[in-house]
């Protein structure tokens, strides 16, 4: 953009500046481009950006007060700058070019962290990524605690700045250089977070993220949450990914160009086990009679999908709770939740939500609780398992089960 400064007529004489005769006030209006041009005839003086041939281009001028040595003549002159050529008066004068190096940037205060929050750094030999997110108000629930939404959504940005940062970072979503060309995209088939404690309203958490080898055809990625404040880790997380081609939408081996793009970011390092997620260990499905409480007509809205025209993995969350029983989301914090994604959904789908709620063991309560109290689902910590499906023909989305632990105090603030 060009930035030409058109100097009005003023009956004050100009104040001079070095030896130039340039106002000290018109000084003080010059904005900060990265490279001015003073480009000089005379006794005029304009300011524009140059080109790569020297030129200044810009826009036609009227009525431009000429300066000298002597201050403001009063005389007016008409100024043009037309396809790189200056015109004064309407004669073809192209006056000298001069670079006008821009004022320095203003000095970081010291100790300010704040690029800090806008991309994060590679650790431990740029195996590891790291990012720190401040808690939103928008992102805490009811309890003024971040909610599992807002933490499956910060692992995801994480994991997409982690690709972005490394330089391998194509046209995709999350995808390499090479699996744009090839056409491919990730696409997440299990993954599992358990959480310890949930964050509150301003607090900032720290999150990193590595990936590794799973299987032949598969990668893993894992991530860390801690406290920033306390260095204390609050939740943990792992995940399995596989490629699909995005034209086709059919599953893809990792071509060896992509193998060899993201091997040096391999890190051999396991932040929850494979018998603590289950494992290979299928989720049982859920059906009509075995279901307790199922919620129908779920509608897929636009701001459900993301690029690679889905609905976005993290949104799943919300449609579970959807059949979860109100008095559990009051009584209860959900600590661990495992998803295995089916098949993927579109945004012309009605979908179901089915849930079916279970009590783990623990110790009986000292004096035994009167009968209806015992059988209460809000006695003791809960397990649940949930099937997404679509409405019309019963397709499974996806399959999830999850633990509960009973929060100390209905409707206190206090939290994990």
């Amino acid at each position: 953009m060009s930035s030409l400064f058109c100097l009005r007529r003023s009956r004050a004489r100009a104040r001079r500046v070095g030896g130039g005769g340039i106002s000290s006030s018109v000084m003080a209006t010059t904005p900060a481009p990265q490279t001015a041009s003073r480009v000089s005839s005379g006794r005029r003086l304009i300011f524009g950006k140059p080109t790569d041939d020297g030129k200044v281009k810009g826009v036609r001028l009227r009525g431009v007060r000429s300066f000298g040595n002597g201050g403001a003549y009063g005389r007016r002159v008409a100024v043009e700058a037309v396809n790189g050529a200056v015109r004064p008066n309407g004669a073809a004068a192209v006056a000298e070019v001069q670079q006008v190096p821009a004022p320095p940037p203003a000095a970081s205060v010291e100790g300010d962290d704040s690029d800090a929050f806008r991309l994060g750094k590679f650790v431990e030999g740029r195996l590891v990524y790291r990012q720190q997110f401040v808690i939103r108000s928008y992102e805490i629930g009811p309890d003024r605690t971040a909610t599992m939404e807002t933490l499956m959504n910060l692992l995801q940005e994480t994991a997409l700045n982690h690709v972005m940062c490394s330089g391998l970072a194509g046209d995709g979503f999350g995808a390499t250089r090479q699996m744009s060309l090839r056409k491919l995209i990730w696409v997440v088939t299990r993954i599992n977070i358990q959480v310890d404690k949930y964050s509150r309203w301003g607090d900032v958490v720290e999150i990193d993220t590595w990936v590794a080898s799973s299987g032949k055809n598969g990668m893993r990625r894992d991530w860390i949450i801690r406290d920033r404040n306390t260095k204390n880790m609050i939740a943990r997380a792992t995940s399995n990914w596989v490629m699909m081609n995005r034209e086709t939408r059919r599953l893809s081996k990792i071509p060896d160009e992509v193998r060899q793009e993201v091997l040096p970011f391999y890190l051999d390092r396991s932040i929850i086990t494979a018998h603590a997620t289950g494992g290979d260990r299928k989720i049982e499905k859920l059906t009509d009679s075995t279901a307790e409480h199922i919620r129908s007509g779920l509608a897929p809205r636009w701001s459900d999908m993301d690029v690679n025209q889905h609905v976005n993995n993290v949104k799943y969350i919300g449609w579970i709770l959807e059949s979860v029983p109100l008095d559990v989301l009051e009584d209860y914090h959900l600590t661990s939740i495992t998803l295995d994604y089916r098949r993927e959904c579109r945004q012309s789908q009605l979908l179901e939500s089915l849930t079916s709620m279970t009590m783990t063991l623990s110790p009986p309560a000292e004096p035994p609780l009167p009968p209806p109290l015992a059988s209460s689902l809000c006695g003791s910590d809960l397990h649940s398992t949930h099937l997404i499906r679509q409405q019309d023909d019963k397709a499974e989305i996806v399959r999830a089960c999850a633990e509960w632990r009973r929060k100390e105090h209905r409707g206190s603030m206090e939290q994990l």
